[in-house]
């Protein structure tokens, strides 16, 4: 396998996980750890931050500069999923990348909570496999407790959300509830 598809799936690039928003913690070890094994975090957090004064003792340090940072920025733009990538088109360095990522996923943003929690609420079986599905909306729970770790959902909570969005052939195999198979209560 070469570089940009090893690991167990398509979404693997550089042996660090994409990007997909529910997994930022993870992602960022990896690609610090990554980055420091390829000599590029000093571009991130270091000396290298900012390019050399376009001086004429610096033509060759500028020229380096570019090209390590033409490195970071295609492995940092091509590790996330591209529906962040809208986030990115305006920054111009690794630093920045890194930080505009970090504003948007390592504190409480509400904005993507409730995305998430109205993904959660809207999402069905339809085509998907069980275990697709499961994982699905596992992810997304995983997501919502990550943005907001007080509120984590219970396991109680994350079975109900799976059971609802089930396709109408498991109906017959769930146990019987009060109130029919579509009026479950979705409170913790």
């Amino acid at each position: 396998m070469d570089q940009f598809n090893r690991g167990s799936g398509a979404n693997v690039q550089n042996g660090v996980q994409k990007l997909v928003g529910t997994n930022y913690n993870y992602w960022r070890m990896c690609m610090e750890a990554y980055y420091q094994g390829q000599d590029l975090w000093e571009l991130v957090y270091g000396s290298d931050v900012e390019i050399p004064a376009d001086t004429p003792e610096n033509v060759e340090p500028r020229r380096k500069w570019k090209i390590k940072c033409g490195k970071a920025l295609f492995d940092l733009r091509t590790s996330i999923n591209k529906e962040f990538i809208d986030h990115l088109c305006d920054v111009g360095s690794p630093q920045q990348v890194w930080g505009t990522l970090e504003r948007l996923f390592s504190k409480k943003n509400t904005t993507r909570l409730q995305l998430l929690e109205n993904k959660l609420a809207m999402t069905m079986q339809g085509t998907m496999s069980i275990s697709e599905y499961f994982l699905r909306v596992k992810n997304i729970c995983a997501g919502i407790s990550e943005l907001d770790v007080t509120e984590k959902i219970s396991v109680a909570c994350l079975r109900r959300f799976l059971i609802r969005g089930l396709n109408k052939e498991y109906t017959p195999l769930l146990p019987p509830y009060k109130g029919g198979h579509n009026n479950h209560q979705f409170k913790n």
